[in-house]
């Protein structure tokens, strides 16, 4: 069988004088679709950052994390294996790139293409191929400070999967969306659950939450305050509590909307 995903035990993360992740033990399989739920502050993007190495956990007798079996990584061998989009990326974008160089960037853990990068042709292929697979070929010369929101967004997806990693994870993918370019985030992020890939996605928006995931972890205060099945996680009174506010929740055609 293969290995976790993700293997977390009794993990603790400290960021500046705040304990973000407080104990925490968690595995995701691969090829699991998986929704981490909660608000603000809760230490989701921690999670997401301890996964990438980013951020480690304070060395306590038995704490571990290991990545699809393995406790020690090269940080850029990881990247390779995990495609990560994240809105921290967009704010490195500080120059003149178009959507093809964003996406060709992904095989150097980078944002846009550099002097010192050596790019082929099986690159530029898969790079190519890549957009075609988002059907967002239009914007291979777009420059990126010249695309909507979603346009750039798209790219950033491309450029996690350019090397195609054992899966993709999201870190609040909707944020500064209009509803136009949630909706055609979605259908992308489908697609690829449709096709087999591990989906991790990390949201304080219900509405994120694809038809394809059927797992739920809820957070609270730097732990996982539930995990389990989506229908029995997403009720009113769980996350009435959840965000400690009155709420109501709908569900249709597999989304669920909170308001």
């Amino acid at each position: 069988m293969s290995p976790p995903l993700i293997e977390l035990r009794r993990v603790t993360v400290q960021r500046g004088e705040n304990i973000a992740l407080r104990d925490l033990s968690l595995t995701i399989g691969a090829g699991e679709h998986v929704a981490i739920l909660g608000p603000n502050g809760c230490g989701k993007s921690t999670l997401i950052k301890t996964i990438t190495r980013e951020c480690y956990p304070l060395a306590q007798a038995g704490s571990s994390v290991a990545i699809l079996g393995h406790r020690s990584w090269d940080v850029f061998d990881l990247r390779r294996m995990l495609g990560i989009v994240s809105n921290d990326l967009m704010t490195q974008c500080t120059r003149d790139v178009t959507g093809f160089d964003v996406v060709l960037s992904g095989f150097f853990s980078s944002i846009g293409i550099w002097p010192n990068h050596t790019v082929t042709d099986e690159m530029r292929g898969k790079a190519a191929g890549t957009l075609e697979l988002l059907d967002a070929t239009h914007l291979a010369q777009k420059p990126v400070d010249e695309m909507s929101s979603g346009e750039a967004r798209r790219m950033m997806i491309g450029r996690a999967l350019v090397h195609n990693p054992k899966a993709l994870l999201l870190d609040e993918p909707s944020t500064s969306l209009d509803l136009f370019s949630q909706h055609e985030l979605r259908e992308t992020v489908r697609k690829l659950a449709q096709s087999g890939m591990g989906i991790l996605l990390v949201t304080h928006h219900l509405s994120d939450i694809i038809p394809e995931i059927e797992r739920v972890i809820l957070m609270r205060d730097g732990q996982i305050a539930a995990d389990g099945p989506k229908r029995e996680l997403l009720t009113a009174s769980r996350l009435r509590e959840l965000f400690r506010v009155h709420v109501q929740l709908a569900e249709r055609d597999g989304y669920y909307h909170l308001w």
